[in-house]
């Protein structure tokens, strides 16, 4: 059972590893049992009044992203942030490198996410990507990708820092996957505090008649209706 004197990395490695890729594999997207604590998650959220952590603010709605602010970190990230980030990356390598094989395209991503993130700042990507989400009322985003350059992993990670139905209502998680000569299809997803979502940067591959095929896919977050909702994400390229 987690608690808060469980290292990362263990709680991270003690996720059921086997369901999760299956779970990529079928929806784009997979959720872990619970990584952070209440009292862990409360922390992190706090961090967002802290402006020396950050490079950079967005005002989602002057930007046309939708409605709400977010900040990206700087390289100082805080010491869980950091783990959490380092910890996941070997997790996720084997499916990326996976759908890539089934896709017939490059597998640029080294063993390390330290060598990976070296490659990224010597193609321009220098920036920190990593970013915490804060959402009231009425707030919303925009569906989108996380892409900021050619230095691309095609999978990332968002972690509820508050309680649904207790801090907020609404702002689930939204997918939308668009399907080959069909409709897109929609999926939503509430984020319970201290779970993370792992899910597809960009897309994912379906099986077809000819093979594998591209599915692309892009997120967001429904209109919250009542309280405030923070999230923490991971992004394992840096940004341009």
């Amino acid at each position: 059972m987690m608690t808060a004197d469980t290292p990362v990395a263990g709680r991270v490695a003690g996720q059921d590893w086997g369901a999760l890729d299956a779970e990529l594999d079928e929806h784009g997207s997979a959720l872990t049992g619970q990584l952070l604590a209440p009292g862990e998650c409360h922390a992190i959220a706090g961090v967002y009044e802290r402006d020396g952590c950050f490079r950079s603010t967005v005002d989602m709605a002057r930007h046309r992203f939708g409605s709400g602010e977010y900040r990206y970190f700087t390289h100082d990230l805080p010491e869980v942030v950091r783990e959490l980030r380092e910890t996941f990356y070997p997790r996720l390598l084997p499916v990326a490198r996976d759908w890539a094989a089934r896709l017939g395209q490059p597998a640029p991503w080294p063993d390390t996410l330290a060598e990976w993130v070296a490659r990224c700042h010597q193609a321009g990507q220098a920036r920190s990507a990593q970013i915490l989400l804060r959402y009231r009322a009425g707030d919303w985003n925009a569906l989108h990708r996380d892409v900021f350059g050619e230095m691309l992993f095609p999978l990332q990670v968002v972690i509820g820092l508050d309680a649904p139905g207790a801090d907020y209502t609404g702002g689930e998680f939204i997918m939308t996957e668009q399907r080959p000569r069909a409709q897109s299809r929609g999926s939503a997803m509430t984020i319970p505090q201290g779970h993370a979502l792992v899910f597809t940067t960009r897309d994912r591959p379906v099986a077809s008649r000819r093979g594998w095929s591209v599915a692309p896919m892009r997120h967001g977050v429904s209109t919250v209706r009542s309280g405030r909702r923070h999230t923490l994400g991971l992004v394992f390229h840096d940004a341009a």
